[in-house]
């Protein structure tokens, strides 16, 4: 059809930016519920050219699923909106398959329409079960509930910024394509920060970057990473759900940036054998009236006691939550460390192989980075998994626990039995919801080599559920 005859909303890059960092100051000076929705109901009711709105949430392994409804049915039916649950890995069983989703409004995002389509907008969802509660499959729920009674109970701001590493591969599809062609072909070789200002890569990044800077992510930096063909594009702190909620969009516009380049972005952990992985490196701080409970301008690295006692907590629990942290087959890949891996149960300022680095920082900046989370893993589960463990988590009696030697496990079935046997989860995540997951993990784990070997099998980026094909597991 004709453009002439299409009359659709197509704002500016400029346009976008202001409307989503004033709706992101909103959210982050927690205006009222009620006030946000009348806002955004307003918007979209004055804005004509709008035609659709799209609702997105993640089933429990972190797959964004997107949902648009036009724009009239929403604005009358958005207070009762259903789904099939049934329909969503690690949902409800098919007995009981209806759920709805309400709308977050306050994660509103209006959109480029040379990425997402002209007139449409976005909005993050929340699953809602058939007894109104919400649905503790949704872990974009769950965290939300545990940020919101921090901040209530004891005035705490739950902070995270995600340093997300992934690679720019030749070709669309080339992780679909994988079991045919047993390779990953390079779109660049030039390694760290070095790449040619016209380069596929660099043209990639920086594509990827003016979309994020019109969404209001506020950049900071992006460059290629050590590996070829890696790339990193880094942007500000956020409060915890709309950091997550970042992490969804950042690999939402980087896969179709790539598409429309004719590229694949991929968020493997290790695509490839004998270069770098990648990793999502999770900085995490709690504020309380502006003030960052992490600093502590006389404690050892200038970290308070507050923020080593939520270090030990994560390191006490480390196995616990290791498949969370790093859920697929190939994340163990990652795990090696000849590559910089953090696959050491430790806390440290300087090595780069412990699992918690503690990075120079002020009395605004200071924070604690988590480093060994796979860029494939639930962003949701992950950053309430480290937040209610850092906080509420209990702390081992093992000597040394910040400088012992421990390890991560080399593999997931390792990890799989640490998770299902573990009481801490359970009691986080409860018994139904543990056993879901274990589920998931298995099934995938178990339709590829056990031992890893040195070379990546097509069966771990087949199965691997960022390059999900509904048809390809119905076969099963």
């Amino acid at each position: 059809m004709s453009d002439n005859y299409r009359n659709f909303l197509a704002l500016s890059y400029e346009e976008l930016e202001e409307k989503n960092l004033a709706i992101k100051a909103d959210r982050l000076n927690r205006v009222s519920a009620d006030e946000i929705r009348e806002k955004r109901l307003k918007d979209l009711k004055d804005q004509t050219h709008i035609k659709a709105v799209t609702v997105l949430f993640s089933d429990l392994e972190g797959r964004l699923h997107l949902l648009d409804y036009d724009k009239k049915f929403l604005l009358s039916s958005y207070d009762n909106l259903t789904f099939d649950g049934s329909s969503i890995r690690g949902f409800t069983a098919q007995k009981e398959s209806d759920l709805r989703l309400g709308i977050d409004w306050s994660a509103f995002y209006w959109v480029p329409a040379d990425i997402f389509g002209t007139g449409k907008v976005l909005v993050f969802g929340i699953v809602i079960d058939k007894n109104g509660e919400p649905y503790s499959g949704d872990l974009r729920g769950v965290l939300k509930n545990y940020s919101d009674s921090l901040y209530a109970e004891k005035g705490y701001t739950l902070n995270a910024a995600n340093e997300i590493e992934g690679f720019l591969f030749a070709g669309v599809d080339a992780e679909k394509k994988f079991a045919q062609t047993g390779r990953f072909d390079y779109v660049n070789t030039g390694g760290y920060y070095h790449s040619l200002p016209l380069d596929p890569l660099r043209r990639f990044i920086d594509t990827a970057a003016e979309v994020q800077r019109a969404m209001g992510f506020q950049n900071e930096k992006d460059h290629p990473e050590v590996a070829p063909s890696q790339f990193e594009i880094n942007y500000s702190y956020g409060e915890v759900v709309a950091a997550a909620d970042q992490i969804q969009l950042y690999k939402l516009l980087t896969r179709q940036i790539a598409n429309n380049l004719g590229y694949t972005a991929s968020f493997l952990p290790k695509p490839v054998v004998g270069v770098n992985g990648s990793g999502m490196h999770t900085n995490m701080s709690i504020t309380k009236d502006k003030t960052n409970l992490f600093w502590d301008p006389k404690g050892q690295e200038q970290l308070s006691s507050f923020g080593w006692e939520y270090i030990d907590r994560i390191l006490s629990h480390a196995l616990d939550i290791c498949l969370i942290l790093n859920p697929s087959v190939n994340s163990y890949r990652r795990l090696d460390p000849h590559f910089e891996a953090p696959n050491q149960i430790k806390a440290s300022a300087t090595d780069r192989g412990s699992m918690i680095r503690v990075p120079i920082g002020n009395s605004r900046s200071m924070r604690v980075e988590c480093r060994s989370v796979a860029p494939d893993a639930n962003p949701y589960l992950v950053l309430y998994s480290l937040f209610k463990t850092g906080i509420d988590g209990e702390i081992a009696s093992i000597d040394n626990l910040r400088q012992a030697q421990r390890y991560l496990p080399d593999n997931i079935y390792s990890a799989i039995g640490d998770f299902e046997k573990s009481e801490w989860i359970a009691k986080i995540l409860g018994a139904d919801v543990q056993g879901r997951f274990v589920d998931l993990k298995k099934g995938s784990a178990d339709r590829s080599p056990r031992l890893l070997g040195t070379f990546v099998k097509p069966s771990e980026v087949q199965y691997h559920h960022e390059v999900y094909n509904q048809a390809l597991w119905n076969e099963f």
